[in-house]
């Protein structure tokens, strides 16, 4: 319990500092995480992508999920299904999203399955806070640990955080999901053990 706790603590103060963001520097931020993505060697060759649409204060990904696109990669993001689990489906252009549950963003394409992100060749993840052994802190809905529990240890996952998240220790728990390596705007992408 001690460790629940002190996660709902931190994800709190995570996302107070991030309300106090001005849009700019959460535009700023995007574009510098955007700049540092597209350069990654595995994100260059990549055929698939599963990514997400930010929301709220999360770093921008509208950009990024754009270039990746125009770029001709298979890019798949979320649809979250009533269970809190996520199916996927293509991105078609910021034309092709609707809202979806609890208003984020979902593409109006046809799902693909729960299993679907097995088949990226990178993934990209929404995080609060990642400390320096790939540990993740999300929303708390468990949807992403789900989700990352199906992709293969050679496939590089990243989470993206502004700098202030990439922290030295999270607590954890059995069903958490370590990611691979995390993106910071000033850092770039930082790669884990």
């Amino acid at each position: 319990m001690h460790d629940i706790v002190s996660k709902t603590d931190l994800r709190t103060g995570m996302l107070e500092r991030r309300a106090i963001m001005t849009p700019e520097e959460r535009a700023t931020a995007g574009r510098s995480l955007r700049d540092a993505l597209l350069s990654v060697p595995e994100i260059e060759m990549a055929g698939t992508i599963a990514a997400y649409v930010s929301i709220g204060t999360e770093p921008d990904t509208g950009s990024l999920l754009f270039a990746l696109w125009k770029r001709g990669a298979y890019v798949l993001l979320p649809r979250l299904l009533p269970d809190g689990d996520l199916d996927w489906a293509s991105y078609e252009g910021p034309d092709s999203l609707t809202p979806g549950p609890r208003g984020c963003p979902e593409p109006t394409e046809p799902p693909r399955g729960t299993g679907a992100v097995a088949s990226a060749d990178v993934v990209l993840a929404p995080a609060v806070a990642i400390d320096r052994t790939g540990m993740r802190l999300g929303r708390g809905g468990g949807s992403y640990d789900r989700a990352l529990a199906r992709v293969g240890p050679a496939i590089l996952t990243v989470g993206l955080v502004y700098d202030s998240e990439l922290v030295d220790e999270l607590p954890a728990e059995p069903h958490d999901q370590r990611v691979r390596a995390a993106a910071t705007p000033s850092g770039g992408l930082v790669r884990f053990g």
